[in-house]
């Protein structure tokens, strides 16, 4: 009798393993307590594969030898904790998938950086001409794509949630771009059990693997200090040179690496501010250890575009720069943006609040000349900012935002959207904000092009 594998929730991930394990005939049921899009339906159909949509029914799932379950369903989730008593192994898509892969994989994670570091390690793999695959926590599911295809290497921006349905999941190059709290509600609100879940990446390795760190990270630092990494452990710096690693100053990125040092200039990254200089650290060391040609980075690295609601340009209106950082959901993440420009700022920020600590935001001081609150309820980011920054504006939507980013800057200046919270006030998630705000832009450009239109008539 083939084996039983139940799918909680049938997002990406989950649809993806359920294809998966019905190719690899295990018999399949797949169950999402919330509605299954219309998409993944039909893939479920084709494939012959029993699902349910609205509920989870405990007889169909607790007679399962493995459950895979999404990322998003917390592990104190009932039917979860029914599983775990049942001594049912609960797994991540990921884990199941890596059962079926013979390429190399590099697994990429932290709290911050790790989707615009994942595409650009990608983007240098398939740029040099390798046989590379793209998944985790961004494009298509792992899982899915192996149906059809295997590649020589996977590239895979991991979440701690992912990290957690890890047992046998081992990465070749393992990569930890920095750790702040964030999520703590699924870690019991303890900053150690959220950095206990990031280096779980390198459970697994041995010394013929590679794991890059950020060490100047207080978090990780600190975590090195009591605990060894089996693998080989290369630094990512910017205060001084590490014996084997990458550095990063204001003329280049240096890679040191099997005695050899590599330099690549800063006027190669297309990408601003120095935590993206720490993300294309980590992807060029990453294609050096594959053994990429330099010519090769060097020639890939200006046409790397970045990711989407990442610090992403949507445009200019008479030399004011409009820049779309709906990804950035926490303190941490807005720190860096607001310290990669040396303009002046006009800052959209808010949302609902995860706990936010303002009192890291000291760049505001310096780098911001006006805040427009962008939420339901602004009144903390109002109250922290008033002794600090002397123009403070409310709004309640995306495009009044934008008009009074516009009426408040002047050339050389930057409109940013930062929001350091959650979105789901006005919007129904961060791409929805910031897909909001490249629209919002297009009408105030359309608008005032028109206006000009008729002034010249």
């Amino acid at each position: 009798m083939n084996k039983r594998i139940i799918i909680l929730g049938a997002g990406e991930s989950g649809t993806g393993a359920a294809l998966l394990a019905k190719a690899k005939g295990y018999d399949v049921f797949v169950s999402d307590f919330g509605s299954i899009i219309n998409e993944n339906k039909e893939k479920l159909n084709q494939a012959e594969i029993p699902f349910e949509e609205g509920k989870h029914t405990e007889d169909l799932i607790l007679n399962a030898d493995k459950i895979i379950k999404s990322p998003g369903i917390a592990p104190k989730v009932d039917i979860v904790q029914k599983a775990i008593a049942k001594n049912i192994p609960v797994i991540d898509e990921l884990e199941f998938a890596f059962g079926y892969t013979k390429g190399k994989i590099i697994a990429i994670t932290g709290t911050n950086g790790k989707s615009t570091t994942t595409m650009m390690t990608y983007h240098l793999f398939k740029e040099a001409g390798l046989s590379v695959g793209l998944g985790g926590n961004i494009g298509k599911s792992m899982a899915g794509q192996l149906v059809d295809q295997d590649f020589d290497w996977w590239v895979l921006e991991c979440s701690s949630f992912q990290i957690d349905g890890f047992i046998d999941f081992k990465p070749h190059i393992g990569v930890l771009l920095n750790i702040t709290p964030d999520h703590l509600d699924r870690y019991d609100y303890k900053v150690e059990n959220y950095v206990a879940s990031k280096f779980s990446l390198f459970k697994n390795q041995n010394k013929e693997d590679f794991a890059i760190l950020y060490t100047e990270d207080d978090l990780i630092s600190q975590y090195l200090e009591k605990h060894q990494i089996s693998s080989k452990t290369l630094a990512i710096k910017f205060e001084d040179l590490p014996y084997e690693g990458a550095y990063a100053n204001p003329s280049g990125i240096i890679i040191n690496l099997n005695e050899q040092r590599h330099t690549f200039s800063q006027e190669l990254l297309t990408i601003k501010g120095k935590h993206n200089q720490t993300n294309a650290m980590a992807s060029i060391l990453t294609s050096k250890i594959a053994r990429i040609k330099n010519e090769k980075i060097a020639e890939s690295l200006p046409k790397f575009k970045s990711i989407q609601h990442r610090l992403e340009s949507v445009g200019n209106i008479h030399g004011i720069e409009f820049i779309n950082d709906s990804k950035a959901t926490n303190v941490d993440a807005v720190y860096y943006a607001l310290d990669a420009f040396t303009r002046p700022i006009i800052w959209i920020v808010g949302g609902v609040d995860k706990g936010n600590d303002y009192s890291q935001l000291d760049v505001v001081s310096t780098n911001v000349k006006a805040i427009i609150c962008l939420g339901k309820d602004n009144e903390k980011i109002k109250e922290h900012f008033k002794s600090r920054c002397a123009v403070i504006e409310e709004t309640q939507s995306m495009q009044e935002a934008v008009e009074m980013g516009y009426k408040l800057s002047k050339d050389r200046e930057v409109v940013l959207l930062s929001p350091a919270c959650a979105s789901f006030d006005l919007f129904k998630n961060y791409e929805d904000r910031g897909n909001q705000f490249r629209l919002a832009f297009q009408l105030l450009e359309r608008e005032i092009e028109l206006k000009k239109l008729s002034q010249s008539c």
